[in-house]
């Protein structure tokens, strides 16, 4: 395949929390690069997903969703989510027009308006949406921001996914692949293997667990059978906290490393060997090491 046949660019999808981007990101990619979870701001680092249409590589920057930042690692998410949007060729303001979130939806139209890349509005889970307001909202949106075009999908469902896909082809620069064929992510192993653990705590402790959590690796080496060996540390701010993620008996976090495990050994096509501990530190949020890990810049 020369380069002159090829196109490549990069998407930046944005919106605010919990409109369904990673669900949107996985549904293009056409398999699972990025976690999903009920609980909203799940998405930490910049994670790409690779889709591939024909002769053309779109990299769609999965960014955090755009919040007012409180905390530093608040902070240092929505920094991750501009920058994403920095060397975009096209940006994608993906909106749940159920719950709207209008507080954190404005600035965002307030920024989009003056930028000069292709900007796209996706209004996602159409399949749980009534037409008329739908249309309602997409009216109100393309009146704030010139969008150069409206899609209505369904991330879950992958309902108008393949026509969204085709656009964001057509926008792609002529240019060389960026990434091999068979590659979904730029997300190491060792990356990815925590983010999955985390989906797992999210979701089997969602009522429970605040968002304050993170997964840490300690050692990722392959044995000699092929197999892999993971160690990670899940990391809590309070003691109170522990007692959560263990369960009775330690019942939790044997659950959760099963699941985890199970998921992992698909994903990477070999048995894994997954051990899972809880460490208790307050102060976990304002660790440079720990904001490194998860491809997260430093913000004071």
């Amino acid at each position: 395949m020369s380069a002159e046949q090829t196109r490549c660019g990069v998407v930046a999808v944005i919106g605010a929390p919990n409109a369904g981007k990673s669900t949107l990101v996985n549904a293009l990619v056409g398999q699972k690069v990025a976690i999903t979870s009920a609980k909203a701001q799940t998405t930490r680092a910049r994670l790409l997903g690779i889709a591939l249409l024909d002769e053309t590589q779109i990299i769609l920057a999965d960014t955090p969703g755009i919040f007012a930042p409180k905390r530093r690692l608040d902070r240092a998410m929505v920094s991750a989510a501009w920058e994403g949007a920095q060397e975009a060729d096209a940006i994608l303001l993906v909106v749940d027009p159920v719950k709207q979130r209008r507080h954190e939806l404005e600035p965002l139209l307030e920024t989009l308006k003056d930028r000069p890349e292709h900007k796209i509005l996706v209004l996602n889970k159409v399949d749980v949406s009534k037409k008329e307001p739908l249309l309602a909202l997409a009216q109100d949106l393309a009146g704030k921001v010139a969008f150069d075009e409206v899609f209505f999908v369904s991330a879950l469902t992958g309902d108008g996914v393949p026509e969204l896909k085709a656009h964001l082809a057509g926008l792609m620069p002529e240019g060389p692949w960026h990434y091999p064929e068979d590659q979904v992510s730029d997300a190491s192993e060792r990356l990815l293997a925590c983010e999955i653990t985390r989906e797992q705590l999210y979701r089997q402790l969602h009522e429970e667990l605040p968002y304050d959590s993170a997964v840490r690796p300690e050692s990722y080496k392959a044995r000699k059978d092929g197999s892999l060996e993971i160690h990670q540390q899940i990391v809590v701010g309070r003691e109170s906290q522990r007692p959560i993620v263990l369960g009775k008996g330690g019942s939790r976090i044997k659950a959760i490393g099963e699941a985890a495990r199970k998921e992992l050994a698909e994903q990477l096509g070999v048995p894994v060997h997954l051990f899972l501990h809880v460490k208790v530190d307050e102060k976990w949020a304002e660790s440079r090491e720990i904001f490194e890990e998860m491809g997260l810049d430093w913000v004071k």
